[in-house]
């Protein structure tokens, strides 16, 4: 039976550490690598001298690896910043989950490029619900289609969908351990933390877990030559949309609502915080704006209709167009086929939509 990444945790995730907890509970296994009957890891620990009284957790691991059959070798570097961080929680309940690809970057001072991106927007919402993240995937291939090189960033930590929508599934490569390769679908680049996650698995994070966990996608994924990432954002003003606007060099800012008043004002509240970031909001996108019934023709406005174009003209911002609420669009996403692959009225409103990020000079 070949030695897998799980045989190699289990057997040594138990084994104590001298502050308490364990070394499962604690996170502190980076770039953990199978070559054969080699197993390589690095334990990252806060410090010089906690690295010191880590000295007989290593020895432990160690030995129970070299027990495990099929185990001939076991290599562990042990870590430590060179700027001591804060004791890590290790009681169980508060420690941070680990990516388990490579290991989590230094953190950064201020924005930093991508290499080979030259445009970043983020597609946000100020609430849920109102079709973002079906947007930013159906946006994505229309760009794709206009012949950009196109890549999506799903970064709603909690409640990954882009897996799905774009029909991609399975666990990224990471040939080094430490930089991801991302999936590719419907000439798009994708990169999302469902693809690191069991089916239906949760994050209980806190902020600083977030913030460690978008820094890793974002700077530690071989994204390649893009001409625009697409970002999909969580709902809301939380640590998310901040650690981006503050850790990469966003473009620009697509709000995406509903027509009713709620939805305004949620996205009221977006346009506002992306102003307090200094992030420009290159425009509004009115979603599920009208209902063609498909046995009558009868055009029904369900969530009211024109209220986002309104909103744009009295903020002075762009409206960048409205979509229509159709079944198509809800099967496609479903199935992993954005219905802006195929031909029809939905696909050509998201082709006009992305056409004026085209004629812009901002995809």
């Amino acid at each position: 039976m070949p030695v897998t990444r799980e045989t190699i945790l289990t057997a040594i995730s138990d084994i104590a550490l001298p502050q308490g907890g364990t070394l499962g509970q604690a996170d502190l296994i980076r770039a953990l690598t199978i070559d054969q009957d080699t197993v390589r890891f690095v334990l990252e620990v806060e410090n010089a001298a906690t690295a010191q009284a880590m000295a007989p957790v290593e020895a432990e691991a160690r030995a129970r690896l070299e027990r495990i059959p099929g185990v001939a070798k076991v290599q562990i570097v042990m870590t430590a910043p060179a700027k001591p961080a804060p004791p890590k929680a290790v009681s169980g309940q508060g420690a941070a989950p680990s990516l388990k690809i490579g290991g989590h970057p230094t953190p950064q001072a201020g924005p930093q490029a991508i290499p080979g991106v030259r445009h970043i927007i983020a597609v946000g919402s100020g609430k849920g619900g109102v079709g973002k993240s079906t947007v930013t995937s159906n946006l994505a291939v229309a760009l794709a289609r206009a012949g950009r090189k196109v890549g999506l960033l799903d970064a709603d930590i909690y409640g990954p969908s882009q897996p799905r929508m774009m029909g991609v599934s399975g666990r990224p490569a990471s040939p080094d351990g430490q930089r991801i390769d991302p999936m590719h679908a419907h000439g798009v680049t994708v990169m999302s933390i469902g693809l690191m996650l069991k089916e239906g698995e949760a994050l209980v994070w806190r902020g600083p877990m977030l913030m460690g966990a978008l820094q890793q996608l974002l700077q530690q994924v071989n994204w390649g030559e893009l001409d625009v990432l697409l970002i999909d954002l969580p709902p809301g003003t939380g640590d998310v949309q901040l650690s981006l606007c503050q850790k990469a060099p966003v473009t620009g800012a697509i709000i995406v609502s509903t027509p009713q008043d709620v939805a305004l004002l949620d996205a009221r509240r977006a346009i506002d915080m992306f102003g307090k970031l200094k992030t420009p909001v290159l425009g509004l996108v009115e979603n599920m704006s009208t209902y063609i019934c498909p046995k009558c023709g009868h055009e029904a406005h369900l969530f009211g209709h024109g209220g986002v174009a309104a909103e744009a003209e009295a903020l002075n911002l762009p409206f960048l167009g409205a979509l229509p609420l159709e079944l198509e669009v809800r099967l496609a996403g479903d199935s992993g086929r954005p219905v802006a692959l195929g031909d029809g009225a939905v696909s050509e409103a998201y082709a006009r939509l992305a056409d004026r990020l085209v004629q812009g000079g901002i995809a």
